[in-house]
């Protein structure tokens, strides 16, 4: 019996043994299948204009051109917008006003360079804005970030739109709580991202404003002081930063903060 024992022991090492380097071939080759396979339609989206690649969208798209400025938005509205603006400690002037919008909408319709995906950690299609976004962008982005591996909060990485009308998705996970420091970096590392990229229009969501648990006003004032800063510090580097709103009650807390961050008198 003992003889037997070993014997099958024997015959399921060797098969193992056989068996390991085909399973792990047949595994390493459909990776590369499927990179092939999301690299040659990425290349294939960013070869087409725009006009051609509407052909494949599935709604109405929103031209940035539709979208006003803060500067126009507040000369327009400035007076029924009910706050009160105190501007003593605004930095920002009439050139950043010009670079900066809030919008309510559908993020995955806009026609800017990027979009940016409030992510989770490991890259993996989740609900709300995130889920949104993948399915809109189709499945060549699931497969896309599958070979980035995990991003830490207040990171960001970067790949293709594919069906969206923005070429590129900037994803970045945001805190969970309220942390600070944690979400001025991620509007940060989007935005040098994008510097790095040569992408001049960037739409952001309001990062960990959900399921994540940042408070709504809190959030949009790490948002709109890190934005406003790294415009006056490098007032090239965009054309236009969109903060898309999804609620009412952040389009109200947009209107009513966006004012104390400029001079515009």
């Amino acid at each position: 019996m003992q003889r037997i024992s070993a014997y099958v022991r024997t015959l399921n090492s060797t098969f193992i043994q056989s068996f390991v380097p085909y399973l792990t071939t047949r595994t390493m080759a459909s990776n590369n299948d499927a990179k092939t396979s999301f690299e040659n339609k990425k290349q294939e989206y960013m070869n087409m204009s725009l006009e051609e690649r509407k052909k494949s969208f599935k709604s109405t798209t929103k031209s940035i051109n539709e979208i006003p400025t803060w500067a126009e938005y507040w000369f327009k509205n400035k007076s029924i917008i009910s706050v009160k603006v105190s501007n003593q400690n605004a930095k920002a002037g009439m050139d950043v006003a010009k670079k900066i919008s809030f919008w309510m909408g559908d993020i995955t319709t806009l026609e800017v360079d990027a979009i940016v995906n409030a992510a989770n950690s490991v890259l993996i299609p989740g609900g709300g804005v995130d889920g949104a976004i993948h399915k809109a962008a189709g499945p060549y982005l699931k497969m896309e970030c599958a070979t980035l591996g995990r991003c830490p909060a207040g990171e960001a990485k970067i790949t293709g739109g594919y069906s969206l009308p923005a070429k590129y998705v900037i994803h970045t996970v945001g805190p969970v709580g309220k942390i600070p420091e944690v979400l001025e970096k991620c509007y940060k590392n989007c935005l040098d991202l994008a510097k790095v990229y040569g992408l001049r229009t960037i739409a952001f969501p309001c990062i960990s404003t959900g399921v994540y648990g940042y408070p709504q006003e809190a959030a949009a004032r790490v948002a709109l002081s890190t934005v406003t800063n790294y415009l006056i510090n490098d007032i090239d580097s965009m054309d236009r930063v969109i903060f898309c709103l999804f609620l009412n009650s952040d389009k109200e807390i947009y209107e009513k903060l966006l004012p104390s961050y400029f001079d515009l008198n």
